[in-house]
């Protein structure tokens, strides 16, 4: 059960689909971008004091394990 009110949902839904589709897609790259940044971000935040070496190792293993593997 969804408690919470989403009151800008048919805004964000009209202004999606007044979007040229090359619009949208950029913003599926952009936000895909964004996402991938937060991830590194906070592995940052998670292992400081990691070596570049290392934090690239830890990286590679998470991004490997969010990889979709039905393809």
């Amino acid at each position: 059960m969804d408690i919470k009110d989403h009151p800008n949902h048919r805004i964000y839904i009209q202004v999606l689909r007044e979007m040229s589709s090359e619009k949208r897609l950029l913003k599926a790259f952009e936000l895909s971008e964004f996402a991938n940044q937060l991830f590194i971000h906070g592995l940052h935040k998670r292992f400081p004091n990691l070596s570049d070496e290392e934090f690239k190792k830890i990286l590679l293993e998470r991004l490997n394990k969010c990889h979709n593997r039905n393809y």
